[in-house]
């Protein structure tokens, strides 16, 4: 636990506002892909059909699917916002190394991939964020000023 103190601390001293913007980004990065697979969720039943590692059931994929979709879109809100970022990088981290590792990387590594290239930058900037942290344009810091001029 000291050592995630140490991480959260280190990464709390070296926020820097461009990368709230960055983050800003990815949220709604997230939150499109949320969308799409709401929108489309044959597209990505396909995807994970034909790369059925774990041999799930159309059931259990249905509902992978929507845990997904759901994750993606409350996480990019929360990213967005800047409102518990680690916690919504943690959460999207397990999405996301299976995107890459089961779902993208079968095509293999070439320029018409597309999703693999975005799923490792998505997946390097959740792990950034998850060190570094909201950012002094969040509402993390908002609320953790309230609360300071509160008590003080």
């Amino acid at each position: 636990m000291n050592v995630i103190r140490k991480i959260e601390h280190w990464g709390d001293a070296h926020q820097t506002k461009w990368l709230d913007f960055l983050r800003i980004i990815l949220g709604l990065v997230i939150f499109g892909k949320g969308v799409s697979f709401i929108s489309d969720t044959s597209v990505l039943q396909n995807l994970i059909t034909q790369n059925n590692v774990f041999g799930f059931s159309g059931m259990m994929i249905s509902v992978a699917i929507h845990v997904v979709a759901f994750a993606h879109l409350v996480g990019g809100v929360l990213i967005t916002l800047g409102l518990v970022t680690r916690f919504a990088a943690v959460i999207q981290i397990p999405i996301l190394l299976f995107a890459v590792f089961f779902i993208n990387l079968a095509p293999g590594f070439s320029m018409p991939n597309s999703e693999l290239w975005l799923s490792v930058l998505v997946l390097f900037l959740l792990i950034m964020f998850w060190v570094v942290g909201s950012g002094p344009l969040s509402v993390d810091e908002s609320l953790k000023h309230k609360v300071g001029k509160r008590y003080a």
